[in-house]
């Protein structure tokens, strides 16, 4: 028997949500579009491949859009059967070795939805791999009809996937809906969406800010208004994975705990596989949801989305996975940073001028 669901649904176990995806797809009538960083050639990539497959062999309208960077392990004719029933999948901006490969090159589409039947939508942090099978995610589920809403959006992502030159205010413009707002970044210094509403959210949180992430590299502002909210009596608690799946990352981190934690921001470490949510609550009233990681990468250089909203039934149940999530987790060890080797201190100071990047 199916699972049925509420109207807004948080999973954090990948082999749930890609189940409850799978049998949407399945149930498709209309359309189905799918817009990821990644898909893997293997069992999960594999099982999502056949089943738009079989839905465009229907007669349904299959549509993908995959990050070229996610999707470069991917043969040319891994969705062949797909294209020949009618399906379309495009590469968003594939990699060129030019003059600009490296400034190109790094500006990545990291936005992950699914939206089906302008009654469906998925959007959190996972993507189609089997690699992230044992990963703790966040992913949400809406039906209702902001789908249609998140189709617009994917249309025009569909549109500018090949483009050397965008409108960027256009891809980056909020959406409102009723008790939420949809809000996309683009690779850019200036405009940063995302990051701009995270420092907007953080200096007005009265009693609690609670982050979780697997990658934790924010620039001054950010780390500034965390700290500013610690000391002005907000609990503010941060958790990232013990062991992230990019070792540099948790290197370089590392020499921002130290400080953070002085000023008063709790970390904590999930202990058991990689914490891959991306989620955001503010005094236990005001949730995020969606692609982007609190690091300088996501903020300038990436496209990508989050919805920001205030109902009671998501923060209920993103406070259970929260509640969870820090069961599973061991606290900062202050004493222990602190004496940490040399030998880490100085590959902390060595990637630093790097953080943009990682």
């Amino acid at each position: 028997m199916k699972e049925i669901f509420e109207p807004y649904h948080l999973f954090d176990d990948p082999i749930k949500y890609y189940n409850a995806m799978l049998d949407d797809i399945e149930n498709a009538r209309h359309y189905i579009y799918l817009e990821t960083y990644r898909v893997g050639n293997d069992s999960i990539g594999v099982k999502f491949r056949d089943a738009l497959t079989e839905k465009a062999r229907q007669g349904v309208e299959v549509k993908v859009l995959i990050d070229s960077w996610g999707g470069k392990s991917l043969s040319d004719s891994f969705f062949k059967t797909l294209e020949f029933y009618g399906g379309e999948v495009r590469y968003f901006e594939k990699l060129k070795f030019n003059f600009d490969f490296f400034t190109k090159g790094h500006k990545r589409n990291h936005r992950k939805l699914l939206i089906i039947d302008d009654e469906i939508s998925y959007i959190g942090s996972t993507n189609i791999t089997e690699y992230n099978l044992n990963w703790r995610e966040m992913v949400m589920r809406l039906k209702c009809d902001i789908s249609v809403k998140f189709k617009k959006l994917f249309e025009e992502d569909f549109k500018i996937f090949n483009k050397y030159v965008i409108d960027k205010k256009k891809n980056a413009r909020t959406i409102k809906h009723q008790t939420c707002e949809i809000i996309r970044d683009v690779p850019s210094i200036t405009i940063q969406r995302v990051g701009k509403r995270y420092l907007q959210l953080i200096k007005r949180a009265k009693k609690q800010v609670l982050i979780e992430t697997p990658y934790f590299l924010p620039g001054f502002l950010l780390r500034k208004s965390l700290m500013d909210a610690a000391k002005r009596g907000v609990d503010v608690t941060i958790i990232i994975p013990k062991n992230s799946d990019v070792g540099v990352v948790d290197i370089l981190r590392n020499k921002y705990l130290g400080p953070m934690h002085e000023a008063g921001v709790k970390f904590l470490f999930y202990i058991p596989h990689n914490l891959h949510a991306k989620v955001l609550l503010i005094d236990d009233e005001t949730y995020s949801i969606g692609s982007p990681n609190f690091d300088y990468r996501s903020f300038r250089y990436m496209y990508e989305l989050v919805i920001i909203g205030k109902r009671e039934d998501i923060i209920a149940q993103l406070e259970k996975h929260i509640q969870k999530t820090i069961r599973q987790s061991q606290a900062f060890d202050y004493e222990r940073w602190l004496n940490r080797p040399v030998i880490n201190k100085f590959f902390e100071w060595l990637l630093l001028p790097f953080r943009h990047l990682l």
